[in-house]
């Protein structure tokens, strides 16, 4: 079986599903698959990693950020989960995002989920529209209601109500790429794999000191593993923790990084094995202006 979280798209999640055959993901006769039945929903994100932690043969289908740089609240949302919990795949699906109206219809609010506003937000910001929030969970009617007769709607392609057409610059939602998502799975152990994964790995220091961070990394360094992401966060248990995601060859590399941590006393958890390297598109990229430039 497979769920998601009660924010997530569920047309877009369905469609992960679909399209990395991850088990429990099926179509009509058509060919269209119904989202609204398709995929579990499992509530909050709390409420989703504990489910999928403590049900057999359930997995969720959840928004990553991208494999190289995973979505902070998602890192800390599987830390602070059940330790079974891990991602063991990805797939980028491209965005069915439209902007509609009914014919003929001008001005008005424009309404939009959750899911949509983290996906489109900027573009929309751009083109001068304030949308109108609200729950996923929301009906169509719901939000068609709301919009009211000269209002509009962002939704999945696959939503749009009868009588609804596109409006002008919605072509420009699907303009920043595909949505990455992951398959989250309870496992007694990371899977083993022979060929390059991407791997999420938290750690603790043993010590919060100056130069800790310092002797942790130095692990990694010796490991020889790409690193393409850190990030702190403060730790109800006294020392900082830290988010890592790194390119690594084999799983040999990966026993061999978690033995020496292990001898060292460094707390650690894997988050992520993600098949793969090389994820394209990649992470937006930034343009610094650094300082004497």
């Amino acid at each position: 079986m497979l769920g998601r979280t009660e924010r997530e798209s569920p047309a877009h999640a369905a469609a992960a599903a679909r399209q990395a055959r991850w088990a429990g993901a099926s179509a009509t006769t058509d060919g269209v698959a119904d989202e609204s039945t398709e995929l579990l929903d499992l509530g909050t994100t709390t409420d989703t990693l504990a489910t999928v932690a403590s049900i057999d043969d359930l997995a969720a289908v959840v928004h990553l950020g991208h494999p190289e740089q995973p979505a902070p609240g998602l890192e800390e949302a599987l830390l602070a989960g059940d330790p079974s919990l891990i991602l063991t795949a990805a797939v980028a699906v491209d965005p069915q995002w439209v902007w509609v109206a009914p014919v003929g219809a001008a001005g008005g609010q424009v309404v939009i989920d959750e899911a949509g506003v983290r996906d489109c937000q900027e573009v929309l910001r751009g083109m001068g529209v304030s949308p109108r929030l609200v729950p996923t969970r929301s009906t169509i009617d719901e939000r068609a209601t709301i919009a009211g007769p000269s209002g509009s709607l962002v939704v999945e392609r696959s939503r749009v109500p009868a009588g609804w057409a596109e409006l002008p610059g919605s072509e420009h939602l699907a303009g920043r790429g595909p949505v990455w998502y992951g398959l989250l799975e309870s496992r007694a152990s990371w899977p083993r794999f022979a060929e390059p994964a991407q791997v999420w790995l938290a750690v603790g220091p043993s010590d919060d000191h100056r130069g800790s961070l310092q002797h942790t990394l130095a692990v990694l360094s010796d490991a020889g593993v790409d690193l393409q992401h850190l990030r702190s966060h403060p730790s109800a248990h006294g020392p900082h923790v830290f988010f890592t995601s790194f390119a690594c060859p084999d799983v040999g590399v990966l026993d061999g990084l978690v033995a020496e941590l292990d001898g060292r006393g460094v707390a650690h958890r894997t988050l992520a094995v993600l098949p793969g390297h090389g994820f394209v598109p990649g992470p937006r990229l930034l343009g610094p202006r650094w300082a004497g430039a």
